[in-house]
């Protein structure tokens, strides 16, 4: 099973009333939240781990999960607000404005974690639940506790106007960049986390500090895999854009149920080194999923049937 741990929060999606007016609509969503979604989705047997609100808002994200066959019974539960992002789009790419303090996601300490179930051979980390505290540091030690025996993969997903402390920020993620086995990043991210450089050069220097693979998402470029082997690159499908909302989260999720369709998600496998085809096909099932996402208003994440 895949334990996606991270937050779930309301995206505020900009609409128009019938009366022609500025509004925002409730979306569930957050990066590792999508993440779940997608993968339950896609067929993969799926858990969720963050603080959840019991309030309204709460409530939907719960029954969003559970619809799409989600298991969150993980998650700890409390009567702190729910996070709120407010999106705006410009020509398709979002940028988000977050009320999130004291909330129930960000509020997470490491008394909260939970015991991993044995049947979880995988773990997901990313979004904005990395950069802020004090979940941050319980989604750190989390990471360290699965390494041992448990594929980890990690997504920074940087948003710097996010992070308050960008030293105790970068410590904490060096510290979970060791953990990962996996590591998806975008290009910009790559660049701001290692500094100006070619993509190979930057991508040698993040293996180093301990995954065994780094994915690089460059949008409409589609991803390189760096590993052991050879370079792999995976075009994206070209498709009409209506939003990126969920991309980079429902490409994770593809990637992930590729390696499950082919039996290797999990820490020996991918430590071990991916079979070119293997790593192949899981990267086509991540940019095929994405290219759904991005032709539906918000992170609507694809089911296997709608997979051309």
């Amino acid at each position: 099973m895949l334990l996606c741990a991270g937050e779930a929060l309301i995206d505020m999606l900009p609409r128009q009333t019938d009366a022609g007016e500025a509004a925002f609509a409730p979306y569930p969503g957050g990066s590792v939240f999508n993440t779940a979604v997608a993968a339950a989705r896609l067929g993969l047997k799926t858990g969720f781990f963050s603080g959840l609100s019991t309030d309204l808002f709460g409530d939907r994200l719960a029954a969003v999960l559970t619809a799409s066959g989600v298991d969150h019974r993980l998650s700890a539960r409390s009567d702190r607000p729910t996070t709120l992002a407010f999106v705006t789009l410009t020509g398709g790419q979002a940028s988000y404005a977050f009320y999130d303090e004291n909330t129930a996601g960000r509020m997470l300490t490491d008394a909260d974690l939970p015991a991993l179930p044995e049947d979880v051979t995988a773990i997901f980390f990313g979004g904005i639940s990395l950069a802020v505290e004090p979940c941050a540091e319980a989604y750190a030690t989390l990471a360290a506790r699965a390494n041992t025996d448990r594929l980890v993969m990690l997504d920074p997903n940087i948003r710097p106007g996010f992070i308050a402390d960008e030293a105790r920020f970068r410590a904490r993620m060096d510290r979970m960049l060791k953990a990962a086995d996996v590591v998806k990043i975008s290009d910009e991210d790559m660049e701001w986390l290692m500094g100006a450089g070619a993509l190979p050069d930057l991508a040698a220097r993040l293996l180093d500090m301990g995954p065994a693979l780094v994915l690089v998402t460059q949008g409409a470029n589609g991803v390189t895999a760096f590993g052991a082997g050879d370079p792999l690159h995976a075009p994206a499908p070209k498709v009409e854009v209506v939003d990126t909302v969920g991309a980079g989260d429902t490409f994770n999720a593809g990637f992930l149920a590729g390696l499950a369709d082919a039996n290797r998600m999990d820490k020996a496998s991918v430590r071990a080194g991916l079979a070119p085809d293997v790593l192949r096909a899981a990267l086509d099932l991540g940019v095929r999923a994405a290219a759904v996402t991005v032709t539906r208003a918000g992170a609507n994440p694809p089911r296997r049937a709608d997979l051309a």
